[in-house]
């Protein structure tokens, strides 16, 4: 059955887009007919999923950019490469491209903390001021923000401190900027995703995943298509009237 084409003359800028759901939800968004910007922190990687993605229109024009988005100087070099091609964004997804460090080993507590909440609380601000800045000035007066949460960051999860408060920031962040920016016509909204089958999930033993499963009603991780389908419906109009809400894709976990 064919995409419905819901984003056909628009522009998504995807980060951490090199693998696992990012890959996904740049897949998701070109056969529903965006043109693409493929961002993430190793140059190659971009460059291989741009090649992947399908080009069925003659405005549907793939980028790969090179960015770390945890910095400010980052997510201003990724704006000016974008608005070099004189578009502006109308969706932004985030996906952490680095392992988050989850537990303090021989570092500093205090150090390990920072780095996570830098990272993940932090780039999600950068690049939703960024880009939520230059769909004003372009005078769009319409555009999807997606933030990458987790359902970590609303229930906890032991021996996962750091990551789950980096998220809850997330989850705040967006919300707030939902009320921030409605005006402006700007919608902000959060996945979050349980857990998904991705390269990290790769390196956990099959017995640990058996048990995992064993909990989740649905029986299964996740698929990075099943957030790449939630991503897409965030950004359409189809979801017009739907800002401010993180939209859990868990498979029923913590029901």
């Amino acid at each position: 059955m064919a995409a419905p084409l819901r984003l056909v003359s628009r522009l998504a800028l995807v980060t951490g887009g090199g693998s696992g759901i990012g890959h996904a939800v740049c897949q998701k968004l070109a056969r529903e007919g965006a043109a693409v910007a493929v961002v993430d922190v190793i140059e190659a990687a971009a460059h291989e999923t741009m090649r992947t993605l399908p080009c069925d229109h003659p405005e549907q024009q793939h980028e790969a950019f090179c960015a770390d988005i945890s910095s400010s100087e980052g997510v201003k070099q990724l704006l000016e490469g974008v608005q070099g091609g004189e578009r502006s964004p109308e969706a932004v997804g985030r996906e952490e491209k680095r392992a988050p460090r989850l537990r303090a080993g021989r570092r500093s507590e205090s150090q390990s903390h920072r780095e996570v909440l830098h990272f993940t609380t932090g780039g999600t601000f950068l690049i939703t001021r960024g880009f939520s800045n230059a769909l004003i000035a372009s005078g769009a007066k319409k555009g999807s923000i997606i933030n990458l949460g987790s359902i970590v960051g609303k229930v906890g999860n032991l021996g996962q401190a750091n990551y789950a408060a980096s998220k809850a920031g997330v989850e705040g962040l967006t919300k707030t900027a939902a009320k921030e920016l409605a005006r402006f016509g700007i919608r902000c909204n959060t996945v979050a995703p349980g857990f998904i089958a991705t390269p990290m999930t790769d390196k956990v033993p099959k017995k640990v995943l058996e048990k995992i499963e064993k909990v989740i009603p649905l029986g299964r991780l996740g698929d990075p298509e099943d957030v790449a389908e939630a991503c897409a419906f965030l950004a359409s109009d189809d979801s017009s009237y739907i800002t401010g809400t993180s939209l859990e894709i868990t498979g029923g976990l913590f029901l």
